[in-house]
This record gives structure tokens, sequence and C-alpha cells, in this order.
């Protein structure tokens, strides 16, 4: 299809038709029109740098031509997009300053709006609530009188963030309701209503409001549909699908869901990247699937993102208490402070989750002194905000202080107060968790029946939700076989073998013929050679045949991971030119804010210059090997563990042993193996 025009052209959101476009209008020489749509074209197209750079360059243009309002309103939009997609700002106050500086003499409100506006969010997300509450209300006030839609409605949404933070909950979600109305009536740009929706469903996530996330991720994606949406803001919604399925699962389709945001956001995020890894790592985590959350929240650490309480319980997950206990323990003493739009940057939400589990981790120890401390915090957050979530949160961990007391009947108690408001809000794994709790207090109370019922319920919740690890871990020996008795007379030959598409398996005396799977085929290969590390592109390789068995790791190995970082591709010679100039910018907002004695923008300033160097440096390769979340080794790590799920509990319907065998013998990430316990080795026939 071919565009007559380049208005034509961004409207169809044909973003490289636009730049071939612009290219052909700007041999005659850039002007500030085309500039402005170069910006547009460049940030529809993934390429962050080039849109910033164009508005740049519409900057200088319009310095030099004798236009400081324009160039005032360049310097704004330089800020805005800055803030939106890097988290760094020192360079958006290095900008926003330029602005205010061309505007001293004039008296256009519009611009004045709009650089309230950005200042607003800059405030907010580097903590300074007072200062983000009066240039919000300014937003506002001029964005009416002005007929700046956009800015006054920024500053109406985070003013009620705002108001949330400081405990004013019922006002703020009242303010976000409105505003979200208003721009379901396509009041303001598409851009500024794609993000101001994504942040009236962070507000919610950051409260645990579950339905409302959900009543406006909806209607996000509602608007998406209508082909309004462009840039960063479908990878947005991806997240925060992600988000609500990792509550409601199913934790496949969760993760799916976040891999495809890591994809989707790549071109445009660099700081907040940090966001949906962690979302990823959770969601891992929940899956039983330590070495991918692992990694996924090391790379959200990576990017000044704050990896607990995520990697605090994979720990915990692994056994290791004592480092668990170390890490959550930092984490509360000395929250992450991060720039962020998409959780509360600061305060008593953020450590919600951290407090949480911190308790689990304690009780874990049976330290109930720590754990009764971080009940009390945990119960004052839920009182300030009254969420029922928080609310649900604040009675398990109640629940397990009173396990470490002794105290069953408030055990009991509250823990069924924690399964009947995660049951009615729709959190599947929750309700699980809190169940296992419940189930314990009965046990302790020589309720053994009840307690028999909880964790039957608690087994099959864990399951439609996908946590499969989780559910081997609660079965009692009643509802199901722990597996061969190590002390017993252990199996000392298994087969496995394959016949066209029949495969044979026999097991602690167990015989069955099953259908042939592709995850039968990956067990077969590690069956043949047990405690051997296999390279998950290996097993495909061998599955597909394209490789035999036996073969050298494909690619060798690490050597795969070369070219990315994290998940983000390295940057280009333009980004690293780009990062130099924001050096530049952070060095000059260091030295103003010395000058100004405030040590607190200099301290937030270095960060963002620490953040920027290690970019640098991974890009030009002084980091070590690169690891890339969602590249093909991470699509093939993901689809060969969900095969080799699926294929186990095949298994265990028709070999129930196998299954519980291969719970505690298998291990699933990039690299997989069987190893089975050696004081009963196994000789498998395949």
């Amino acid at each position: 299809m071919s565009f007559t025009s380049i208005e034509e052209a961004l409207n169809a959101h044909r973003w490289i038709d636009a730049l071939v476009l612009i290219d052909d209008a700007e041999e005659a020489g850039p002007t500030a029109a085309l500039l402005e749509q170069r910006a547009l074209a460049m940030y529809g197209s993934g390429n962050f740098e080039g849109t910033v750079a164009a508005w740049e360059e519409q900057h200088r243009l319009l310095l030099a031509d004798g236009d400081p309002v324009g160039a005032a309103r360049a310097a704004a939009m330089v800020a805005m997009f800055l803030m939106i997609d890097t988290g760094l700002m020192a360079p958006v106050r290095g900008w926003l300053r330029r602005a205010e500086t061309l505007l001293s003499n004039a008296s256009d409100d519009s611009i004045r709006a709009t650089v309230s506006a950005v200042r607003t969010y800059e405030r907010f997300m580097c903590g300074d609530l007072d200062a983000a509450r009066w240039e919000a209300g300014r937003a506002i006030d001029l964005g009416r009188t002005s007929g700046n839609a956009a800015a006054s409605v920024i500053g109406r949404t985070a003013t009620a963030r705002i108001a949330i933070l400081s405990g004013q909950v019922a006002e703020g979600i009242a303010e976000l309701d409105d505003v979200g109305a208003l721009l379901m009536g396509g009041t303001v740009d598409p851009l500024t209503t794609g993000m101001m929706l994504c942040e009236i469903v962070c507000a919610a996530q950051g409260l645990s409001l579950h339905e409302m996330a959900v009543e406006w991720t909806q209607a996000m994606e509602s608007w998406s549909s209508t082909g309004a949406a462009f840039g960063g803001l479908h990878g947005r919604c991806r997240v925060h699908r992600a988000e609500i399925l990792r509550v409601t699962g199913p934790a496949d389709a969760a993760e799916a869901e976040a891999l495809g945001a890591c994809d989707d956001l790549r071109p445009w995020m660099r700081r907040e990247f940090g966001w949906p890894l962690a979302e990823l790592g959770t969601i891992r985590l929940r899956k039983g699937d330590l070495e991918g959350a692992e990694e996924a929240l090391a790379a959200a650490h990576e990017h000044v993102w704050c990896p607990h309480p995520g990697m605090a319980l994979v720990h915990l997950a692994r056994g290791d208490v004592t480092t668990a206990m170390a890490l959550i323990g930092d984490a509360v003493a000395h929250p992450f402070h991060a720039p962020s739009k998409e959780r509360p940057p600061f305060g008593d939400l953020t450590l919600a989750p951290l407090l949480e589990a911190r308790v689990e981790i304690a009780t874990a120890m049976n330290d109930e002194l720590t754990a009764r401390a971080a009940a009390s915090r945990l119960q004052e957050v839920a009182d300030t905000y009254g969420t029922r979530w928080l609310c649900a949160s604040a009675a398990l961990a109640w629940a397990r202080v009173a396990l470490l007391d002794g105290d069953l009947d408030r055990a009991a108690n509250t823990a069924g107060s924690a399964v009947g408001d995660w049951a009615e809000i729709g959190a599947p794994y929750e309700t699980a968790v809190a169940r296992t709790v419940l189930a314990e207090a009965y046990e302790r109370a020589g309720r053994d029946n009840a307690a028999h019922m909880e964790r039957d319920a608690a087994v099959h919740g864990f399951e439609r939700y996908g946590a499969m690890t989780r559910a081997a871990a609660v079965r009692t020996p009643t509802h199901d076989r722990v597996g061969p008795n190590p002390s017993s007379d252990a199996p000392r030959h298994a087969t496995f073998e394959i016949a066209g598409d029949v495969r044979t398996v026999t097991f602690a005396g167990e015989s069955t013929s099953l259908r042939d799977l592709k995850g039968y085929r990956y067990l077969a290969r590690m069956f043949s050679d047990p405690g051997r590390e296999f390279h998950v592109l290996d097993l495909v390789a061998v599955e597909e045949g394209t490789l035999t068995a036996g073969s050298p790791t494909v690619g060798g190995g690490e050597a795969l991971h070369e070219g990315s970082h994290a998940g983000l591709p390295p940057l280009d010679e333009h980004a690293r030119l780009a990062y130099r100039r924001r050096l530049e910018e952070i060095d000059e907002d260091i030295a103003d804010a010395r000058r100004c004695n405030d040590d607190a923008r200099a301290e937030l300033a270095e960060r963002d210059r620490d953040f920027l160097l290690a970019e640098l440096s991974r890009s030009l390769g002084l980091g070590g090997r690169f690891r890339s979340v969602g590249s093909n080794v991470e699509r093939a790590r993901t689809a060969v563990t969900r095969a080799l799920r699926y294929s186990i509990e095949r298994l265990r319907d028709e070999v129930p042993d196998l299954g519980a065998h291969l719970d505690g013998s298998l291990r699933t990430g990039t690299y997989c193996s069987y190893r089975p316990d050696p004081t009963a080795p196994i000789v498998w026939s395949v």
C-alpha cells in the first residue's frame, strides 16, 4: 500500500513508510514540522533513541531560528520521552531547566503546563511528594486555562496516585475512575491516553486491588484494539496481562505473556525493563522453575529493579533459609528506591510484599520475634490502605506467627480468613498457600480429617494454577505416594523403551504403555546419561534429529548467549553517543545540585550515572558473557520445561511412583539433568 502524504502514513501506523516519505521530504533540508513527524515515526517503529534525537534536533533548529517558545516545547518533549522510557531523572531535569529558561520571558501557558506535567512525575519518581503535588496542581490549572488537556489529565492522574500513597485511598481511586472515563472518551492524544491508562492499572496493582486492575487492563486492551496504541504501549498492556494471569493462572499463560512483554518492551525500556523481568521471575518461581526465576530476577536487579521478595524466596525454595533471611532482612531495612511509574517508588506499599515474605522465611527459621515484628508492620500497612488483598496477607502472616506460638485456634481462624478472602478475589495460588498453613494448624490440633481436606484442596489448587512443584511438596502420604523409600529395596532396573510411537514404561513393579510425547524423548536422553547436564538446545536438536546423541554442546554452550544482555540488544553507535550525551547532562545536574547544596538530588543523579556507565560497559562487551531473556535459548528453555512437565503429569497418572521419583531427581532450566538418589541407583533401558 502506498501513501501520498506523511500524515496519512502516520495515521495508519505505517511507521517505516512514513520515515521513507520524511527522508524524501528532508532532501531540501529538515524543518521543525518534519522533525516532529520523524520523532513520532521513530517512536512507533521502536527506535527510541531516534525519537529523542529528532526532538533534540528540533530544539536546536528552533533555537537557531529565533523561536524560544518552540524550542522550549521541544525541550519539554525530550524530557517527556526520557521520563517515559529511561527512568533517568537527571537528564529529564536538565531538559526541563532548558525549557523553563526559554519560557522565562514568554507567556505560553500551554507549554508551561507540559513542563509542570513532566516535572510532576520527575518529582514523584524521586520521592518528593510535596513538590510533585504542587507541580500536579499547576499542570491541572495551566492545562485547563490554556486548553492543554493532556497536561491536565497527567496532573490529575498524578494527584490521585499521590493521594493513595498518602493514605487517602478512596479519594485517589475515585479520581482515577473519573480520569479513566475521560481517557476512554478520547479527550487526549493516544500516547497520553495509553500512558495514563497504564498509570491507573499500576496504581491498582500497587494497592493489590486485583478487581480494579482487571477492569482497567481490559479497558486498556479494548482501547488498544482500536489501533490507537503504538510504541511501548502494547508491551505495557502485556505486562499487565501477565500480572493478572500471575494471580489467576494458568502459570504457563502468565509466563508466555511476561516473555512477550519483554520482547515488546525491549526497543523502548532501559532502566524500567526490570519491571517485566521481575514479573517473569515471580511467575517462574511459582511454577517451580528456580533457575529461570533466578535468571530473570538477576537481570531485573541489573536494571536497578528490586529483585525481592522473589530472589529471597528462590533461596528459601532451595532450602537455603539463612541466605533467604539475610536477603529479605536487607531488602526491608534498605528499600530499593528506583525511579518508577509502574510500582510505588517508595513507602509502605513497596514494603508490603517484602514483609509478607519475611514472615514466611522467619517462620521457616522458627524465628518468632522476627516473624511477629514483620506481621505487625504488615498489619499497619493493611490498616492504612484497607484493601482485601492486604488484609488477607496480614491474616496469613498472623497465622504463621500463631503456629510458632502454638496458638492453634488463632492460626486456624486467621488462615481460614485468608483462604476465604483470596478465594473470593480469585487468586488460586494464594488460596492454596493459605490452605497449607490452615492444614498445618489442623494437623497440630489433631484434626487429621480436616487437615487432609485442606491439603487435598491445596494440591488441586496448585495443580490447576500450574505450580506442580508446590503441589508435589504438599501431598500427604495418604493422598499420593511420595516415591520409593531409599531405605527399602529400591528398584534397580527400569525401562523407558520406544517402539514406533508407543513407549513402554516399567518402574517400581508397575508397567504401562503410553503414546510417545516430545517430553518423553527428552527424558529418555537424560535417562541414558544420569548426572550429565544437557543444554536445552542439545535436547531440542537431538529430539528433532538435527544433532546426534552425544554430540558436543550446541554452539559451545554459553557462547550462544553472546550478543545481548538481560533481554536487551547491544547498544548501537547512535545509542552509545546518546548515552554519552546523557552522561554529560547528568554531570551538569550533579554540579548544579552541589551548587545548590542539594545532596539528595546529587545522590540520585550519581545513581543515574552509575546505571548508564554499566549499560555502556555491557554494550561494549566489558562485562563478560551476555545473557538474553527472550532469546532462542530462552524460548527453547521454556518449551523444554513445559514439555517435560506435561509429560511427567501424564506419567504420574499411569505410574505414580515414577512421577514422584522425577519430582525429586529432575532438574530443569537452561541446563537439564536427571540426578537420582545415589543410594538407590537405577539402571534404565531406553
